[in-house]
């Protein structure tokens, strides 16, 4: 490797170090169990161009997404020392309401230079059910919609804004925390990158910044070169939307040649009445990271990785929706599924590198009730790959969150954790297994409202190379010694002593199964 090239490497992993700091201090400031022990939030740097130059190792589903909200705060606002923008609209930069983005520009010697932004998913934003991950049919359902809006302004929080929004949601107390430690975090960033710029200079910083994005694009064309040329398509179904019972296809074909890739969505499913529904910007954020994980090195994960890449998504269309349709599932559910299509189609073009489908749902759990209001996504089984096993009982793909630990729960919320165990043989067959779910058991000790948006219960996750498919999740309602199975997606009302069972997928299998104890026939003369 160059002198340049050490260089680089270097300033790489600082930048990604800032990121993952501003990460930290996010979560220890933070007040919700959401951000605190789920780690459900993201953060990155931008340079002078809102394009993304450094990513925390977060939340694919955040990071591939947030550069269209830094846009949409760009767009709207000359940006100036001080302020910071909020935004969670999915249709003015944002991706589902819970997900809200804070972004602030950095000026050096009163010149812009960069932007910070963090991402955090918070536990509720008001609407029609707690957790604000309803049954919805519209997105007025689901909560308080933010547009670019300036929560600080030259360095002075706008009282009146905050207080406009904490009348909307359920935990006002604990929301202002979470939006607190945001800020927080984007100071940290702001300190952090002028500390750069004073110690190696303006130009140097910049220059290392472009030229760390190039190599992204440089590598991603590279990786896609390597792929035989062709188009190659693959489809797959959300169980339904959770308004009526019909699947709901996701569709693509990708187009292989010249060191470029276009990924077609045209014959998915028209957006539909539930919120599977999901944004361009939802899309864009699960393309990028299939496409990133066809690198074997490590690259930096920057705007480059997209130069090479044309997205289509028709609108109207459940991967690129419009107002004012439902989207709190499509951030969560849907974008697992383009995913899964994604893997699949290009698991013709490298089967040797594609995984068999994971799990395929972020299994979303919320609940409320008096003066308490919770959400969590449940992790499950990994796809098996041409080289090893899956992994079992861990979130994949688009979520890179943890489990809620039991006593974290048990502490700040009215329930027990009556169960929780790794959920064994539900992983698909082949020669390597796909990796088991979990099972969680939930004992409400109050009366609460829960909504379930989960999938993969009426198909189970696809195996690749003639290996077996998981087992589909399974929701049960446990009331007064009887149990009941629950849909997918689903709202109820429980008493105490009732005790909700959710059985996450497993993953799919890779290749045939071969018994090893099975003698051959010429080894049994």
């Amino acid at each position: 490797m160059s002198a340049q090239g050490i260089e680089l490497e270097l300033f790489r992993h600082l930048l990604v170090s800032i990121a993952e700091e501003m990460g930290v201090v996010l979560r220890k400031t933070s007040y919700s169990a959401n951000i605190k022990e789920r780690r459900d939030y993201s953060c990155a740097v931008y340079d002078a161009r809102g394009e993304a130059v450094a990513m925390g190792d977060h939340m694919p589903v955040h990071l591939g997404a947030m550069p269209l909200s830094v846009r949409a705060a760009t767009d709207t606002f000359d940006l100036q020392e001080g302020d910071v923008a909020l935004v969670n609209d999915p249709f003015r930069g944002g991706t589902h309401l819970p997900d809200i983005t804070a972004v602030a520009p950095v000026f050096v010697r009163g010149r812009r230079l960069f932007y910070v932004a963090n991402r955090a998913h918070h536990a509720d934003v008001g609407g029609m059910s707690p957790g604000s991950m309803p049954l919805a049919r519209e997105i007025f359902q689901e909560g308080i919609r933010i547009p670019p809006v300036l929560i600080r302004r030259r360095g002075k929080i706008d009282r009146e804004l905050l207080d406009l929004l904490l009348a909307n949601v359920r935990t006002p107390v604990e929301r202002e925390g979470d939006l607190m430690a945001q800020l927080a975090a984007i100071h940290r960033g702001e300190t952090r990158l002028r500390e750069l710029v004073a110690k190696q200079g303006e130009s140097r910083v910049v220059r290392n910044m472009r030229e760390i994005q190039d190599y992204s694009a440089r590598m991603m064309q590279a990786a896609i070169r390597k792929l035989p040329r062709g188009v190659y398509r693959f489809e797959d179904f959300l169980d339904n939307d959770g308004i009526t019972a019909e699947p709901v296809r996701i569709r693509v074909a990708v187009t292989i040649a010249n060191g470029r890739a276009v990924v077609d969505f045209t014959g998915s499913a028209p957006q539909v009445q539930g919120s599977v529904n999901a944004n361009y910007a939802v899309t864009l954020a699960a393309t990028m990271y299939v496409f990133r994980c066809l690198i074997r090195d490590d690259v930096p994960f920057t705007a480059g990785i997209l130069r090479p890449i044309r997205v289509i998504a028709p609108e109207g269309s459940v991967v690129n929706a419009l107002p004012p349709a439902a989207m709190a599932a499509g951030n969560v559910e849907t974008s697992q599924r383009i995913t899964d299509v994604l893997l699949g189609a290009l698991a013709k073009a490298a089967p040797d590198r594609i995984p068999a489908a994971s799990s395929g749902t972020m299994n979303n759990l919320s609940f409320g009730g008096r003066g308490f209001a919770y959400y969590e996504t449940i992790a499950g089984g990994m796809g098996a790959s041409a080289h090893a096993d899956g992994a079992s009982a861990i979130h994949t793909h688009m979520t890179n969150s943890w489990n809620t630990p039991i006593e974290a729960f048990e502490h700040q919320f009215p329930l027990r954790i009556a169960g929780y165990r790794v959920r064994r043989g539900s992983g698909g067959s082949g020669a390597h297994r796909g990796g088991d779910g979990i099972v969680r058991e939930f004992e409400f000790l109050v009366p609460a409202e829960v909504t379930l948006l989960s999938d993969r219960r009426e198909r189970g996750p696809w195996g690749l190379a003639g290996g077996g498919s998981g087992k589909p999740g399974r929701n049960t309602l446990a009331r007064a010694g009887r149990s009941q199975k629950l849909p997918a997606k689903t709202r109820f009302e429980t008493r105490p002593g009732d005790v909700l069972k959710i059985e996450t997928p497993g993953g799919g299998g890779w290749g045939p199964f071969k018994n090893p104890f099975k003698k051959s026939r010429v080894n049994s003369r």
